[in-house]
């Protein structure tokens, strides 16, 4: 009876499409300020507006299904899922919505997630509570964490205003849920995924690299990403996505 199990699942192997077995591979893209650069700041941190758009463009002619985190269970439903990812809550991110805006049609719908810094919100050079309720009414922008102040969580001990109270004051802005949350410096230990567990579903390294499902522990509180950067022409754009699905 052993002979004939095995000989059934080595014609199971044999038969059936290798992507059954393959791990679940995903890109989850990591930018900061979409605008020309002007001197000021890390010149590697900016995207122009025409070449994210044009990066945009190529995800949607080329068959992408841009996710936010609301929907992670997706990546295993649709096709050549991928996440688009803000960091700090900069003005300049309203850039990207409106490319979003421009972009959606009935058979494409731009979805990124913005990760704002609460303290921040509102100042010099960051988005107002204004602007992140309109984007997050939208729905193309789901709206999530930063921490309170951007702290490196390593270096602290009261997690609780930089994790739960950035949660609330920003669910309190949008009206929608906070679930991830992407950590200042991309900086993360034991005890700091053990913190963010007490709060969110997800959490963002600046680790290089797409998310490779695996099934090791706290695996979705410690995703990968990938940084486009001002030198990303479009060539090394497709190749970026090539390399990180295969």
């Amino acid at each position: 009876m052993k002979n004939i199990a095995m000989w059934l699942l080595c014609l199971l192997i044999i038969f059936l499409p290798t992507n059954v077995f393959a791990q679940k591979r995903v890109p989850i893209l990591i930018y900061h300020s979409i605008d020309e650069f002007t001197g000021q700041g890390s010149k590697e941190l900016y995207v122009t507006p025409k070449n994210f758009e044009e990066q945009m463009k190529y995800l949607r002619d080329h068959g992408f299904t841009l996710l936010t985190f609301e929907r992670w269970k997706d990546i295993n439903t649709v096709k050549k899922p991928i996440f688009i990812t803000f960091d700090d809550g900069y003005k300049n991110n309203l850039h990207a919505y409106a490319i979003f805006q421009k972009l959606k049609n009935d058979r494409f719908k731009p979805a990124g997630t913005i990760f704002v810094i609460s303290d921040f919100i509102g100042g010099s050079n960051r988005l107002s509570a204004e602007d992140l309720k309109r984007m997050a009414d939208s729905e193309l922008i789901s709206i999530q964490s930063h921490t309170a102040t951007h702290p490196n969580l390593k270096n602290i001990q009261k997690y609780e205003y930089e994790l739960k109270e950035s949660k609330d004051k920003i669910e309190k802005v949008t009206g929608k849920p906070v679930i991830a949350l992407a950590y200042p410096y991309g900086d993360v230990n034991e005890k700091v995924i053990a913190e963010t567990k007490k709060y969110y579903k997800y959490g963002l390294t600046t680790t290089p690299g797409p998310f490779i499902e695996s099934g090791i522990r706290d695996e979705l509180y410690q995703l990968p990403r990938i940084y486009i950067k001002y030198s990303t022409t479009l060539n090394e754009f497709a190749k970026i996505l090539h390399e990180s699905r295969k």
